[in-house]
């Protein structure tokens, strides 16, 4: 009975962390920087609401935090390709614009309407958070009309004219 071994034994103490952590592929690329800006600025703005007065809006950066957590986890883990379920650029594009939207909208008020320092710097990482949420929503639109288009899903498309050519001519 002492030849078979138990496979868990032969791991390394890091490799259980590597099926949580999000790989550095995933991180170095535009989305995954995306994410983890939303993420901790979603954190930042969820911290400063709690010490403020304007501890209303503390709600909303809670949940866009743990909804940009959520998907940080399943693009970095590959998650969203195991689970067909859903169409997973179309909800991150709508989870990107109602977060802009929100984020916004309590920046606004946070910043205008109540005067202690925890309600203002709320709002001004409120303000940063809502530029790259919207910066998200951008790039997944881009992506999302090239793919309704039919055509490739890279990042950038391709030139389908020559730079010399006259678009005029037949």
């Amino acid at each position: 009975m002492g030849d078979i071994e138990d496979p868990r034994s032969n791991r390394e103490p890091g490799t259980v962390l590597q099926y949580v952590l999000p790989s550095k592929e995933f991180i170095s690329s535009r989305k995954g920087l995306l994410l983890l800006g939303e993420v901790a600025l979603s954190f930042i703005s969820f911290v400063c609401f709690a010490a403020s007065t304007a501890a209303a809006f503390v709600t909303a950066p809670l949940i866009e935090f743990l909804a940009a957590l959520f998907l940080l986890f399943a693009y970095s883990t590959k998650f969203n390709e195991r689970f067909k379920g859903f169409h997973w650029p179309l909800m991150d594009f709508l989870r990107c614009v109602s977060a802009s939207i929100i984020f916004f909208i309590i920046s606004i008020m946070s910043v205008s309407k109540y005067p202690d320092g925890a309600s203002k710097a709320a709002g001004i990482f409120g303000f940063i958070a809502t530029i790259v949420f919207a910066l998200d929503f951008y790039f997944i639109f881009n992506e999302l009309a090239n793919f309704l288009k039919g055509g490739e899903s890279s990042e950038d498309p391709p030139n389908t004219q020559d730079d010399d050519s006259d678009s005029d001519s037949d």
